[in-house]
């Protein structure tokens, strides 16, 4: 039986115990008929060894190239390789060997089963919208780039707030002091807006999170908008501000900078495993039901 994936590519975070993983599961996939790539840099941590039967790749290559990716690790790595495969829109599957794991959704112990069963055909597709961000200063562009959980803008290191306006669709929305303000897709919504007091949204629905970071004013609320929006953050007052995304991307900002943010026209294929449900992994990564002393309801 031919694999539902032909050729799969690994991707993993460079530890000592992700490599032994990635090694167990290049050879699981050798043995289900795949043809097995690493990405390059995983494949100079796993070891000259560790890549033996296995094609060196760079992100390129691969997205051109490679039917599904897995990556190993936790949500920074699937963030980073989200990122650098978006474009190519190659389907991404997480096995979390990281700590919460949102968007690595495989345990480590049900590697072989949960892969097994998506190389068979038994697995769903999710799609995960990006936001496409750009920041202007005085009418030229100096950076593009996308973010599948969130853009920030930011106080840097100087303890200070800063002021910015915020206007949806052209339309003036509020003028705001505070440390700053995330812009959350639905993916990003358990991450850092979520620690923020931001909604959780639920990956389906088509909306961003505004999410003000420690606000001057109490009246101050997280609000939700239409991921057709186009959202714009213009700095009036900040000595020493940032924008980052998905905390990779880091640009220092200034006073009079904007920052215009819409839903990209690329988005993340996450391909899980059968039994998959996105309120039950809420559930056990978030501890919903569980009592001191008890264990979870079914």
């Amino acid at each position: 039986m031919q694999p539902a994936f032909k050729r799969v590519a690994l991707i993993g975070k460079q530890t000592p115990e992700i490599a032994q993983s990635l090694r167990a599961l290049r050879d699981f996939l050798r043995q289900r008929g795949c043809e097995v790539m690493l990405e390059r840099d995983t494949a100079a941590s796993v070891g000259e060894n560790g890549a033996a039967g296995a094609k060196a790749a760079g992100y390129d290559e691969i997205g051109r190239s490679a039917d599904l990716a897995i990556v190993v690790g936790g949500d920074g790595t699937m963030l980073a390789a989200a990122r650098n495969l978006a474009h190519h829109k190659v389907p991404l599957a997480g096995i979390n060997q990281g700590r919460l794991g949102f968007m690595t959704d495989i345990a480590l112990s049900e590697m072989s089963d949960s892969v097994g069963a998506i190389l068979e055909g038994r697995h769903t597709v999710e799609e995960r919208a990006l936001i496409e961000a750009e920041i202007l200063r005085g009418g030229k562009s100096l950076l593009r780039t996308v973010a599948l959980n969130e853009a920030v803008v930011t106080k840097g290191s100087q303890a200070r707030l800063i002021e910015f306006k915020l206007t949806i669709d052209g339309e003036y929305v509020y003028r705001l002091r505070a440390d700053g303000v995330i812009v959350a897709t639905p993916t990003g919504s358990t991450a850092y807006a979520l620690s923020a007091q931001g909604p959780i949204l639920q990956p389906t629905v088509r909306a961003f999170a505004l999410v003000p970071l420690n606000p001057h004013v109490l009246s101050a609320r997280p609000v939700s908008v239409s991921d057709a929006s186009v959202i714009e953050i213009a700095l009036i007052h900040a000595l020493d501000a940032r924008a980052h995304f998905d905390g990779f991307a880091l640009t220092d900002l200034q006073e009079g900078d904007r920052l215009v943010l819409k839903r990209s026209v690329d988005s993340i294929r996450f391909v899980h495993p059968p039994g998959y449900s996105y309120f039950t992994m809420l559930r056990e990564k978030l501890r919903w039901s569980k009592a001191v002393g008890q264990k979870p309801e079914d």
